[in-house]
């Protein structure tokens, strides 16, 4: 099938930026807008088609933008709309395509809706948030838990006048009031929402939590879990039936697609589909008419081991409707970065997994960083900033996902002026920063622009089906196309591939790039390679 037929996202690679810990332009430790827009060729140089930009929206940051308090703004200490525009703008002059991180499922109870809701249930907003009365015996109406821990209720303490107190949802923190998605003037109000910043020139949007908008009418009790059930659910006690996953997001879906559907180029919908098993994933899509891109969770935290990832791969393949495209990423600002969680700081593991995600088929979803082989930071429990981590660090970390992009090995890393002191502690600038590495044509950083560029080149990496190769032990092996085959070994020791012929392109120690292979191809321990085969 010819790419002209596929929509544009559906091999695209995709970068993804943590704005506060990006590029700091005016020196107060936090990364904003007008940074972006400076290292933007940075990703022009890596050859990257699209930028997704966590949250930007204005908000108390109680839990870091994603309590939004104005959907049509910027954070002030991002920058301003106009600082957006022009982001836009020079972004479009590389053709990199932005994204931004939409927030639908909840609003900051500092959001003018919320402030409304709550002074009287005759409030022109009342209806727009979840609200009940408390249970008989005062406690919540129902057993719903927290994302985040505890009760997913708050009783309301300052009722109007005459009124009996209510609760209020919230699905995460207490300060992030869920919206009534069976309200049309919610819904109204997002398709307004959306049409904004599409018309402003935004090509699409990351959905958080695109799983989780729409809860049951009735509020039934969830069922407790068992065994049987996923780790999120084991994790909540609870199966999450009621207030998630309900079949009625999908007319919700639908509604937004037709709104993206009808600007030129179609704009992007991307789901965080935070769910346990790929089957959950993949109704997201609907028949092609509803997201875009399902984010892939399950595989991002499946552990490196080749049984597991070639698993997942192919049940993703296998139940993924005609003409969508799977979504690939090992990193993101709510895990465990990959060369950390999965590379363990090994350098050759790391190149596996960047391989790995870059030459299967669908769209890639870089995290900044990744192309450095920039590992977790080690936050101290005084620095820490997310409301998440510093409840549950024990077990969650998430700050250390979100620190600095190390620029160069000076004071200040390149992110912030000499003498500043960012918002989140740097990493291992001296070890890992863009300086020293697009000097180094051995670098983690060349290795991922080079593989980047030879997707674009290798017709069977665009648009080539994925078959996987009959292989033993740790080794793993798909062809793309008629032409490409794509070989890993995710393992310790060394393993052969029989039966494949051609010159390597690209593999993971650079020294084999250009090699002739005539019938077996020996593989290192964590060593892989991307093969044209009958050259």
């Amino acid at each position: 099938m010819s790419s002209r037929s596929q929509p544009w996202w559906h091999d695209a690679v995709c970068y993804q930026i943590y704005p506060r810990s990006f590029a700091d332009s005016n020196g107060d430790g936090i990364g904003d807008l007008p940074g972006i827009t400076a290292h933007l060729d940075h990703l022009e140089w890596l050859g990257v088609d699209v930028l997704w930009i966590s949250p930007t929206f204005p908000s108390p940051n109680a839990d870091w933008g994603y309590d939004v308090a104005d959907y049509l703004g910027v954070h002030p200490d991002l920058g301003t709309l106009a600082d957006l525009d022009a982001l836009l703008a020079e972004a479009d002059r590389r053709r990199i395509k932005v994204l931004l991180d939409l927030v639908p499922n909840h609003t900051s109870i500092e959001h003018p809706w919320f402030v409304d809701a709550r002074s009287s249930r005759a409030a022109t907003h009342r209806d727009w948030y979840v609200w009940a009365d408390p249970g008989a015996d005062g406690g919540p109406p129902n057993n719903w838990v927290s994302q985040f821990a505890g009760s997913a209720w708050e009783l309301d303490p300052t009722p109007a006048p005459g009124e009996a107190p209510q609760m209020f949802l919230h699905n995460f923190l207490d300060s992030q009031a869920d919206l009534n998605w069976w309200n049309e003037d919610v819904r109204g109000a997002f398709d307004e929402i959306f049409r904004f910043w599409f018309d402003r020139g935004v090509a699409g949007f990351r959905i958080d939590v695109a799983h989780m908008i729409v809860k049951d009418r009735e509020l039934r009790d969830n069922p407790p879990a068992t065994e049987a059930d996923g780790i999120l659910d084991q994790l909540r006690g609870q199966v999450a039936l009621y207030n998630s996953n309900r079949p009625e997001v999908h007319d919700v879906h639908r509604r937004w697609r037709s709104i993206a559907e009808s600007y030129d180029p179609p704009r992007l919908l991307v789901g965080e589909t935070f769910v346990d098993r790929i089957a959950q994933v993949v109704p997201y899509y609907g028949a092609g008419d509803e997201l875009g891109l399902a984010f892939n969770i399950p595989f991002l935290t499946t552990a490196f081991d080749v049984g597991a990832l070639r698993a997942a791969v192919a049940e993703t393949e296998a139940t993924i409707p005609p003409g969508c495209a799977p979504v690939w990423t090992g990193s993101s600002h709510d895990v465990s970065r990959l060369p950390t969680r999965w590379a363990h700081g090994d350098r050759d593991a790391t190149r596996a997994a960047l391989m790995m995600l870059l030459t299967l088929r669908g769209a890639a979803f870089l995290y900044y960083g990744d192309e450095l082989k920039m590992p977790d930071t080690d936050v101290p429990v005084d620095r820490m900033r997310d409301p998440v981590t510093i409840a549950m660090h024990a077990v969650v970390n998430r700050d250390a996902a979100r620190t600095p992009m190390p620029w160069a090995p000076r004071p200040g890393a390149g992110f912030t002026d000499d003498g500043v002191e960012p918002w989140l502690p740097f990493g291992v600038v001296e070890a890992c920063n863009v300086a020293d590495q697009v000097v180094d044509a051995d670098s983690t950083l060349h290795f991922t622009r080079d593989l980047i560029a030879l997707r674009r080149s290798l017709p069977g990496l665009r648009d080539g089906a994925y078959e996987e190769l009959p292989t033993s032990g740790a080794l793993w092996a798909w062809q793309r196309g008629a032409a490409v085959v794509v070989a890993l070994n995710l393992g310790d020791a060394p393993g052969a591939l029989d039966g494949v012929a051609g010159t390597i392109r690209i593999g993971t120690s650079r020294g084999r790039d250009g090699e002739r292979i005539k019938g077996t191809i020996v593989l290192g321990p964590w060593e892989g390679v991307v093969l044209e085969t009958g050259s």
